[in-house]
């Protein structure tokens, strides 16, 4: 399935439930917060399966706040990465980012 097929799905089945349009970007945004601290949490005690499934349920929580707010989550991402792309620099050990 391409991401542009189950980006639909989410959304068909995101409508079928009233959570578009009955909820808010807002409530959207936090909800993938949530997700977040679960994916962290998963991160942390190593664990795949839950991982996997963190990050789908973050994904689900931010195509649902794009549609709220009527936004392409690929238009974002191709903004963001024409953003950083001709950047030069390196991530060290320790975490920092260093540009050059």
């Amino acid at each position: 399935m391409s991401y542009e097929d189950i980006e639909m799905e989410i959304v068909r089945w995101s409508e079928a439930r009233k959570i578009i349009p009955n909820s808010t970007p807002a409530v959207q945004l936090l909800k993938a917060l949530s997700e977040l601290g679960e994916l962290a949490d998963a991160t942390i005690k190593d664990d795949l399966g839950q991982i996997k499934d963190g990050v789908g349920d973050v994904m689900v929580c931010l195509i649902n706040y794009c549609a709220l707010q009527d936004i392409n989550l690929v238009d974002c991402m191709e903004s963001a990465f024409r953003e950083i792309k001709d950047r030069k620099g390196t991530l060290l050990e320790n975490g920092v980012f260093v540009k050059d």
